[in-house]
């Protein structure tokens, strides 16, 4: 068995290519969840999920709809322009508040609500960016007994975003891409 049900992903500016490789990385089958928070601009049309699938891999990511129950196994991207929350029956809810962070979606919403509902059972992963978004949430995720991972700030093409991470969470790993990938292959 897995140790976690959940592996969350956070990133910013810079983090795209290193998502790709953590999603090539990727067994054929895996037994939990991965959710993926990136910012993005907010009106403007994406394909973010188009990118980040490798179809050849079988590696399907797709933005989950409001109430959609998580599965194992599955690759969901929060929606261009939505917080992405996980209510306490383990779907999702998609919500339209105010940005934070400067961010619709926000790292920091996501793992919060990922802390309260599956607590030691969520590994967060936070990337490159150039703001603080993720930090509270890593917190929240830390305090719940769950395990957190921030990409060292010497490896980020935006180093602001690992580096508040680290500053509010310094019991996190810090990992470069290839460290990362290696502790997701080994432990899960």
């Amino acid at each position: 068995m897995a140790p976690f049900d959940i592996i969350a992903i956070g990133g910013s500016a810079g983090s795209i290519p290193i998502v790709s490789e953590l999603l090539e990385a990727l067994p054929s089958t895996f037994q939990y969840a991965v959710i993926i928070v990136l910012h993005r601009l907010r009106n403007v049309y994406s394909e973010m999920n188009r990118v980040l699938t490798t179809s050849d891999k079988g590696t399907y990511v797709h933005e989950p709809d409001d109430k959609e129950v998580i599965q194992p196994n599955s690759i969901y991207l929060a929606p261009q322009n939505y917080h992405l929350l996980i209510e306490a029956d383990r779907c999702f809810s998609l919500d339209y508040s105010e940005l934070v962070n400067y961010s619709r979606p926000s790292i920091d919403v996501t793992f919060e609500s990922l802390a309260s509902v599956y607590g030691s059972r969520v590994l967060a992963v936070l990337l490159s960016g150039a703001n603080d978004d993720g930090a509270l949430g890593m917190e929240a995720i830390l305090s719940n007994g769950g395990q957190a991972i921030v990409q060292d700030p010497a490896t980020a093409a935006y180093a602001a975003m690992p580096r508040a991470a680290l500053e509010r969470n310094p019991t996190a790993l810090v990992l470069s891409p290839d460290g990362i990938i290696k502790f997701l292959s080994i432990t899960t």
